[in-house]
């Protein structure tokens, strides 16, 4: 394999692997084994929208709009107050649960679940910030800088697809409503450290 594909692969892996809004939501959702496979498409092809973006330049672009970072900073904080919020209100209601005959929650359709989905996705500034600068500054430094950047877009690919689908091997545990609720108020407390980060930037 080329060096610049297996560097682009690792570098990518170890930026996507921190638990944050997106991978809390790919991880519930896989739980419920709903539109797992849409799911991880679109987190996994939005990274790779954005990795193609920082390789081909565009960087510096986004880095020369004075007010880019900060609209990105409260629309996503303002998101993920709200998600965080929705969150933490599930688990004190309680009562979530995994179907023990089909693994499976109340039937969601798909497509709140990918407009959910992309704005964890885009309206994360940290997002732009690791994958359009971060790895488009780093891909300028091999010789092959879109081969980086396919290493760097292939790891996501695998990375969301193993969280997603990996995540029934825990159904059994969340067959109980406790645990749902514990879930949910890691995934509320993950979304509201997030927004206060972005506010205290």
């Amino acid at each position: 394999m080329p060096p610049s594909l297996i560097a682009g692969f690792f570098l990518g892996l170890s930026l996507i692997m921190a638990i944050g809004a997106q991978n809390a939501f790919v991880l519930r959702q896989g739980l419920r084994r709903q539109h797992v496979f849409w799911i991880c498409f679109t987190c996994a092809s939005s990274d790779a929208l954005l990795i193609t973006a920082g390789v081909l330049g565009f960087g510096s672009l986004a880095l020369a709009v004075p007010w880019f970072e900060m609209a990105m900073r409260l629309g996503g904080a303002a998101f993920l107050l709200w998600y965080g919020a929705r969150s933490l209100m599930a688990a004190w209601r309680g009562g979530a649960h995994l179907d023990s005959a089909d693994g499976q929650g109340a039937p969601v359709t798909l497509w709140p679940m990918l407009a959910t989905v992309l704005a964890l996705t885009w309206l994360n500034p940290h997002v732009y910030l690791d994958t359009v600068v971060l790895l488009g500054s780093i891909s300028a430094q091999y010789p092959q800088p879109l081969v980086f950047g396919l290493g760097a877009a292939v790891s996501s690919f695998v990375f969301f697809f193993t969280l997603g689908y990996g995540a029934s091997f825990l159904a059994p545990v969340f067959a109980r409503p406790r645990a749902w609720q514990v879930l949910d108020v890691l995934v509320g407390l993950t979304m509201w450290a997030i927004a206060l980060k972005l506010l205290m930037m």
